[in-house]
């Protein structure tokens, strides 16, 4: 299995091209104002721009990171931006889901916050509503962000899962363990943010590309 990673809440030109060179599929980019790496609409086209410009033939898909945004900010984000994916990770419903891609046309990842099995048998609602599933660890208790925490949940809660697309696996992976995080885990898609930082939202070129490394040798 080719395994393939998502590098999300990127917030600089130089950061996209260290993911984009490093042969990340996915760039994450994000749209929550509380986050460390909260890029508005207008710079996030920016940045895109770069990955489209120095990517390779197909450059790498990009992720508008959303959580329970309203259809004025989904509209502004799509103008912008023309993102591949649209991630929700907030408190939306099926429904929701599908109404932000009837708007759209946009394909859809859901995150979901992991603490025990009951959250895995939970994603059934969601398996086919969107294009990927990404299983992310729940956040700790009083935490403002729903990701991007540093959290991991027991990977082997995955094991043997199978969906209707290619799923993601996420929460407090780096490029020292992600390889054992993919082994007991078996997802095909690994998504990492905090654990490529040297400090809160501040991406390191060099830990994005170890941890690409990393997945490739998968």
């Amino acid at each position: 299995m080719t395994r393939q990673a998502k590098i999300c809440g990127l917030s600089t030109s130089e950061t996209v091209q260290s993911a984009v060179h490093g042969g990340a599929a996915f760039l994450g980019l994000n749209f929550f104002d509380k986050s460390p790496r909260y890029v508005s609409p207008e710079d996030a086209a920016r940045l895109a721009a770069v990955a489209r410009r120095d990517g390779p033939r197909k450059p790498p898909a990009i992720v508008a990171i959303t959580v329970d945004a309203d259809d004025a900010l989904i509209d502004r984000i799509v103008t912008a931006l023309k993102p591949d994916f649209i991630q929700l990770h907030g408190k939306e419903s099926p429904a929701r889901a599908r109404s932000i891609s009837t708007r759209t046309g946009v394909n859809l990842i859901r995150a979901l916050s992991v603490s025990d099995q009951g959250d895995i048998e939970a994603a059934v609602k969601w398996d086919g509503v969107v294009e990927h599933l990404l299983f992310d660890a729940r956040p700790p208790q009083g935490s403002d962000l729903p990701g991007g925490t540093g959290a991991r949940f027991d990977w082997t809660l995955l094991a043997g899962r199978r969906f209707q697309r290619p799923h993601f696996l996420a929460g407090g992976l780096d490029p020292w363990n992600v390889t054992e995080a993919l082994r007991l885990s078996g997802a095909p898609l690994a998504d990492v943010s905090s654990g490529v930082e040297r400090g809160p939202g501040i991406k390191d070129g060099p830990l994005i590309t170890a941890f690409l490394d990393a997945v490739r040798s998968q």
